[in-house]
């Protein structure tokens, strides 16, 4: 296997497709995903990285999801949506 490589990963409960970049690191092997760059780790052999790399970039799109989740629910209470509920025209 090569020291750098680029590996496309599909999330597969949306089907989007992101990109990881995986590299040789002494011993072992680091990563990251470009599109979520708070995606970054390391493993002990590739496959075990992107392995490590997938689990964690959904964890990190839970995360994302629930914090939208979250702030729309407070615009909804605070009002600040309420423009969106009136008739056009």
């Amino acid at each position: 296997m090569e020291k750098n490589q680029t590996v496309k990963i599909q999330n597969p409960e949306y089907g989007d497709i992101y990109t990881a970049h995986i590299e040789k690191n002494g011993a072992g092997w680091i990563g990251q995903i470009q599109e979520v760059p708070e995606v970054q780790c390391e493993g002990s052999t590739p496959e075990a990285l992107l392995e490590i790399l997938k689990t964690e970039l959904h964890e990190v799109l839970i995360a994302r999801a629930d914090a939208w989740d979250k702030q729309i629910e407070e615009d909804i209470k605070a009002g600040r949506l309420d423009h969106l509920l009136a008739p056009v025209g």
